[in-house]
């Protein structure tokens, strides 16, 4: 290589650094407007219990089904339902609190495959995220807890995201409830014998989440826990 050519290569190569930095700058107000949007639609929606699960679930399937239930039962204990707004076990809460009459808010992102919209959410309360960030301060602020049933990578992300945040006490304690001893019970005696057992995390933190197999049972914590306290958003 020249030495022409070296200076044209970094000629190149800082004003494509540039452009990043500017691409970066403007990129602030579409979080912005990300932020703006939701705070400004999901303040008025009630209190509300966000459900995860995978995207891979089909009707039919004994998750599906599962979710769809205590999606319903949540609406007739008084909670509206919020989903990633997609496919599988989202699609299932969604219907579910549809069924129940009641709140169904989606909260949508793209993504390169398995995700599109379910029909089932409320047409005033269907959101959609560029920026998964974004999207997770959504479900943690206008939740007042989280049902997690069997899923991949999303659902665990979402679940060690809550888990985190109530255990540093970014945020107060709401419930958080796995459903499916069958799916879940390896990821938690590794907790309990890993995790616990070298001293990365204290006994105590296991009680900031239950496992259940019912619908019955996943609700009846919502129901126990809020008759304590008031229902109000996660600020």
């Amino acid at each position: 290589m020249t030495k022409d050519d070296r200076k044209i290569r970094e000629k190149l190569q800082q004003k494509t650094w540039n452009e990043i930095k500017t691409n970066d700058s403007w990129g602030i107000f579409k979080i912005m407007s990300e932020f703006v949007e939701g705070y400004e639609k999901l303040s008025k929606i009630g209190p509300c219990v966000s459900i995860f699960g995978s995207a891979r679930s089909k009707p039919g399937d004994a998750d599906y089904t599962m979710a769809e239930e205590i999606a319903f039962r949540l609406t007739q204990s008084g909670f509206g339902v919020i989903t990633g707004g997609g496919p599988g076990i989202m699609e299932a809460g969604n219907k579910g609190a549809h069924r129940g009459n009641g709140t169904s808010v989606g909260l949508n992102i793209e993504l390169p495959f398995e995700q599109h919209d379910n029909p089932w959410i409320d047409n005033d309360k269907n959101l959609n995220f560029d920026y998964f960030f974004v999207r997770k301060v959504m479900f943690v602020k206008y939740s007042q807890g989280f049902v997690v049933m069997p899923g991949g990578f999303g659902t665990l992300d979402e679940f060690f995201e809550a888990l985190t945040l109530i255990q540093t006490k970014k945020i107060g304690q709401f419930p958080i409830v796995l459903v499916g001893t069958d799916y879940w019970s390896g990821l938690l005696d590794w907790i309990k014998k890993t995790l616990v057992n070298d001293g990365k995390i204290s006994k105590e933190d296991l009680d900031l989440f239950i496992l259940v197999d019912t619908a019955d049972e996943a609700v009846d914590r919502f129901v126990e826990f809020y008759e304590k306290y008031d229902l109000k958003p996660n600020f």
